[in-house]
């Protein structure tokens, strides 16, 4: 029986080669002049020493591309 311990190795290393490109993407998209994260839907609230900011639409945005990406990669 393999170690629990290689499991959560191999999920951390992964989740973490995840979120670099994630990152690098972002990067990239910040480029291209899209207003990533800012776009209209995103809630911004600014008081004097107070800023709420919550990505409403960019969380939508976000969650039906990789949706799509994770659905032509895993499908049969």
């Amino acid at each position: 029986m393999p170690d629990p311990i290689q499991y959560i190795a191999r999920f951390l290393i992964v989740a973490g080669v995840i979120i670099a490109f994630i990152g690098v993407l972002l990067l990239l998209l910040k480029n291209t002049g899209i207003p990533f994260g800012r776009l209209p839907g995103d809630i911004i609230i600014q008081k004097k020493n107070f800023t709420f900011y919550f990505p409403v639409a960019t969380s939508i945005l976000m969650s039906i591309i990789l949706t799509l990406i994770l659905y032509l990669l895993f499908r049969r």
